[in-house]
């Protein structure tokens, strides 16, 4: 098994577990989007609201670390290889 995917995870190097680049895209989208909408939400006096996005963006800035681990390993592993945002 590869470093760069959990333990007992199905993929292999040929046929990834996730699709790192699209999870990446998603994941800064996802904390770009959060982020606005806390701002919003306590600007508008919904703290709850404003909490719950904030906690969402720690979420994806932690996703965002682990997929950058995981770039780094496969790096490692196959250096010079290109991969698509869907592998």
């Amino acid at each position: 098994m590869t470093k760069s995917q959990p333990r007992r995870a199905r993929g292999t190097v040929g046929h990834a577990y996730s699709a790192l680049n699209l999870r990446l895209v998603l994941a800064a989208f996802g904390l770009v989007t959060m982020a606005v909408f806390a701002v919003l939400a306590f600007r508008a006096d919904l703290v709850w609201l404003g909490v719950l996005c904030a906690l969402f963006a720690v979420v994806a800035v932690v996703d965002l670390v682990v997929i950058g681990r995981r770039r780094a390993a496969r790096r490692r592993e196959e250096p010079g290889a290109r991969h698509s945002l869907f592998e």
